[in-house]
């Protein structure tokens, strides 16, 4: 099960993200362009394991984000839409890779650069790390067969659906109660284009 510490981080970051998001529909309410100020950092959420990697390194200035300012609209479009999909992940306790949330948007997003600038802004923005937020560089792959676990409180069994693929945990740290029957196990490297037998 989840720890308290990493429960009270989930519920503050939400808790932020609401904030965050009041201010602009406040300000919007009124007529009044949001301004979202950004600091500027050399280095962005380098340790996934850090409560804020930006935090050690001093901001090089402010970026100021406003809908009054064209080239502003589109950015601040992404970092609410990507914003929103965090938001999700982490109210559902679940993960997903960036590529994931690029693919949710494509047309918006354009490319996955988009994407992931955003999500160095949220870290900013929120004073956390990209792995706070549950989002991860790629998807880890997939697992089926005679399995079954609980991760974080979800439970993946492969036994009774195995003609279902379910996200390798981000956590393994947090896989428990596995029972298994298989007899082997087939790993398949499709980046390195290695497949390894058991």
């Amino acid at each position: 099960m989840e720890g308290n510490r990493g429960r009270s981080l989930r519920c503050d970051l939400l808790r932020k993200i609401r904030e965050f998001t009041r201010a602009i529909v406040r300000d919007l309410s009124i007529g009044r362009s949001p301004i979202v100020l950004i600091d500027r950092f050399r280095v962005h959420c380098t340790n996934p394991h850090a409560n804020c990697c930006c935090s050690s390194v001093l901001p090089n200035g402010k970026e100021i984000l406003t809908l009054q300012r064209e080239n502003h609209v589109h950015r601040l479009d992404v970092l609410l839409r990507v914003l929103l999909i965090v938001q999700q992940l982490l109210q559902e306790n679940r993960h997903g890779s960036k590529r994931d949330i690029y693919y949710m948007h494509p047309s918006v997003f354009s490319e996955q650069s988009v994407v992931d600038r955003a999500i160095n802004d949220i870290c900013i923005l929120m004073q956390c790390s990209r792995h706070n937020l549950n989002v991860v560089s790629v998807g880890n792959g997939l697992v089926m067969g005679w399995i079954r676990f609980l991760e974080g409180g979800r439970k993946f069994d492969c036994i009774n659906h195995p003609n279902t693929a379910y996200p390798i945990p981000v956590q393994v740290e947090e896989v428990q109660d596995i029972i298994s029957v298989a007899d082997y196990i087939l790993v398949v490297e499709k980046e390195s284009g290695k497949q390894l037998y058991w």
